[in-house]
């Protein structure tokens, strides 16, 4: 019996044993992965070169830990523990590229000197000479994305054009179809005309010295229309933007020289005539309402429809189409100053400039964005310094 409790002190005396000597050991190895840790190499990947501001670079790092070879015990060899101490070099490698364009796409840094082939095929032009093709080579070095021209003007081949065959006006032709088909049928002409400075009912008569007096394409909409016969300019195109798909049956009405209905759905009175031959009527391209609004200022999608604050100004529409059309594009009398709300809104009106501010179609806001991003990266010029 003696003998049985020996043997049962004995193993319990072993286990014991066992137990301190595995923790004792644990210990001793949690110690050396603490200091194995505490003498890692960081490794730092930097970016390469991205200038930001006025010359500065910013440095962004991320730490690679790598163990390095060490003796069995720190104790074994002090000198060899302290080498591994001593400052290791840090090695550089490329890694995360500070962000050259924002959200939309657009260069950050618009101050940019102009890429040297184009410094160099522009250079020997003349003061006044046109450079050709030069605001989209200046559009597609600050906005990649950008398109080949697209056409001005809808054709007979509207229907195979995938951008706009699928969006509702303004923004497409989706249900157009047979109005648009019978528009053509009359107008029988496309062509392009060379430039292009004026919109929707600004008068030019009596207003030569401040806006000049030649017109070549007046882009308007119904309710935008002049009205009176007589303010019409001689030797213009007529271009129609359809915002909205009573917009397309009210041409149809003045190239056949139906009567126009009052009741059709428009906000406020429509010219019930135009002083124009079918052939000199166009219907714009629906396409550059598309791409100004979602692609270059910015808008909200609205699954494609109309809705509050995504419906771009004529104005940026037309300058969204001189981008692809025109070699240079200058502009006057843009830009709303929001901050002097009894200025007056046009030249050729008594609208305050607070009227804009109830319109819940556009954002002007998001629109002076865009533009002085145009005229900062110089791809417009700004006559009147109003953007």
């Amino acid at each position: 019996m003696g003998l049985l409790v020996f043997m049962r002190n004995l193993l319990l005396a072993l286990c014991l044993f066992l137990v301190l000597g595995f923790l004792y050991y644990s210990a001793w190895k949690l110690h050396l992965l603490r200091w194995e840790d505490s003498n890692s190499v960081v490794l730092s990947f930097d970016s390469v070169g991205h200038t930001i501001g006025s010359g500065r670079r910013e440095r962004k790092t991320v730490a690679i830990v790598l163990p390095l070879s060490i003796p069995s015990h720190p104790a074994a060899d002090p000198g060899k523990a302290r080498a591994q101490k001593e400052p290791t070099e840090t090695m550089a490698a490329p890694g995360p590229a500070i962000p050259k364009y924002d959200k939309l796409g657009f260069l950050l840094n618009l101050d940019s000197k102009l890429p040297p082939e184009l410094a160099s095929k522009y250079a020997n032009f003349s003061e006044g000479v046109c450079k050709p093709g030069y605001a989209s080579a200046l559009m597609t070095v600050i906005f990649p994305k950008f398109l080949k021209p697209a056409p001005m003007f809808l054709d007979d081949s509207f229907r195979k054009w995938a951008r706009i065959r699928d969006f509702v006006p303004p923004f497409g032709i989706k249900g157009q179809d047979n109005l648009i088909k019978a528009i053509l049928s009359a107008t029988k002409d496309y062509r392009l005309t060379p430039a292009l400075d004026r919109l929707n009912s600004a008068p030019v008569k009596g207003f030569e010295k401040d806006v000049g007096g030649k017109t070549t394409l007046r882009i308007t909409y119904p309710e935008g229309a002049i009205q009176k016969m007589e303010q019409y300019e001689k030797d213009s195109l007529f271009v129609l933007a359809g915002f909205k798909w009573q917009d397309f049956k009210w041409l149809k009405y003045i190239v056949y020289k139906e009567k126009v209905s009052a009741s059709d759905g428009f906000w406020k009175s429509v010219a019930t005539r135009v002083p124009r031959e079918p052939r000199e009527i166009r219907i714009l391209n629906p396409y550059f309402i598309q791409e100004a609004a979602f692609s270059f200022i910015g808008l909200p999608f609205n699954n494609g429809l109309m809705g509050r604050g995504n419906i771009p100004t004529l104005g940026s529409v037309a300058i969204t189409m001189a981008l692809h059309n025109c070699d240079e594009v200058a502009v006057a009398g843009f830009g709303y100053d929001m901050s002097s709300p009894n200025a007056p809104l046009h030249y050729y009106e008594n609208i305050k400039m607070s009227a804009i501010k109830e319109s819940w179609t556009h954002n002007i806001q998001r629109e002076k964005e865009f533009l002085r991003k145009l005229v900062k990266a110089r791809v417009i010029t700004d006559l009147t310094s109003g953007i």
